[in-house]
C-alpha cells in the first residue's frame, strides 16, 4: 500500500493532550487519524455527531434530536484499531488512494 504524508497545524496543548490520551489507549496519532480517515469514508461522513459544546450558553438544546446511535463500544473501536494497525503493516493488503482506483478493482 503506497502512503504519503499529512501535515496538519493545530495548537500545542490540544496536541499534547490528545497524545497523553492516545498513549493511555495504547494508541499513536498516526494510527488513531487513519482510523478516523477510513471510518470517515466507509461512513461518507465525519463518523460522529458535531454538536455544539454543552458549556456554551448560547447553544439552544434541540429537543427533537435522536440518540447518537452512530456510537461503538470499547471492544469495536479496539477491533478497529487492531484492524488498521494490520491493514498499515501487511504488504500483501491491497490499498486505494480514492473511491475510482477501488471502483476500477471492483470491476475487473
Amino acid at each position: 500500500m503506497a502512503t504519503t504524508n499529512l501535515n496538519i497545524r493545530i495548537d500545542r496543548d490540544l496536541k499534547e493532550q490528545a497524545e497523553q490520551i492516545l498513549n493511555e489507549l495504547g494508541l499513536n496519532m498516526t494510527t488513531t487519524i487513519n482510523v478516523f480517515l477510513r471510518t470517515a469514508v466507509r461512513e461518507h461522513g465525519i463518523p460522529f455527531s458535531l454538536k455544539p459544546d454543552i458549556s456554551d450558553k448560547t447553544a439552544v438544546p434541540d429537543k427533537t434530536a435522536v440518540p447518537d446511535k452512530t456510537a461503538v463500544s470499547d471492544e469495536t473501536a479496539i477491533a478497529a484499531v487492531k484492524e488498521e494497525r494490520k491493514f498499515a503493516t501487511d504488504d500483501n493488503i491491497k490499498g486505494y488512494i480514492d473511491i475510482n482506483s477501488l471502483r476500477k478493482a471492483f470491476e475487473a
